[in-house]
């Protein structure tokens, strides 16, 4: 059985491990590491299966340049390769998000596949005229899910995730 729960600081080497995994030894194990030690804000989850972690999602701030409103930025959400397609990705995403809606968060943006995200809500962030800090992201892969529309800007303006994000090549 599936457990879903915060983060804990015991849990930090299993986390490294479990990304390195998931994205085959790409950045994303270094940027977890840099935002926990650099965000107080850093919001975490954690899949355990008998003891053992098999999935990771994390939240950071995240800004929108014309607008006082802070949200949050999925990156990264990792499953070990071994627990894929088992559902284990969605029951995080759906945690995570349930508890920012809860606790008044405006805005979710999300960087992912186009045919993953929107099941759980997200939709194409130029709907409300956001704009993702990267160029060149393809305008199906960047997402939002707003829970406060009045606090988006009418104009809209530029998502950004934190400046961790921006090294993480």
């Amino acid at each position: 059985m599936i457990e879903i729960r915060r983060e804990k600081p015991e849990d930090r080497d299993a986390i490294h491990r479990l990304n390195l995994a998931a994205f085959d030894h790409g950045p994303e194990a270094f940027l977890v590491d840099r935002l926990r030690a650099s965000c107080k804000e850093y919001l975490a989850f954690v899949a355990v299966e008998d003891g053992e972690i098999v999935g990771h999602i994390l939240f950071t701030p995240a800004t929108i340049d014309s607008s006082a409103a802070v949200g949050r930025g999925l990156a990264p959400m990792a499953v070990l390769p071994s627990h894929q397609r088992k559902g284990i990705g969605s029951r995080l995403v759906r945690h995570g998000l349930e508890l920012l809606r809860s606790s008044h968060c405006p805005f979710v943006i999300v960087l992912g596949h186009p045919k993953y995200y929107p099941r759980f809500g997200f939709e194409l962030a130029s709907k409300y005229n956001l704009r993702s800090q990267w160029e060149g992201v393809p305008d199906e892969a960047f997402m939002v899910a707003v829970f406060n529309e009045d606090a988006l800007p009418t104009q809209g303006g530029v998502a950004r995730y934190r400046d961790e994000f921006n090294d993480a090549t």
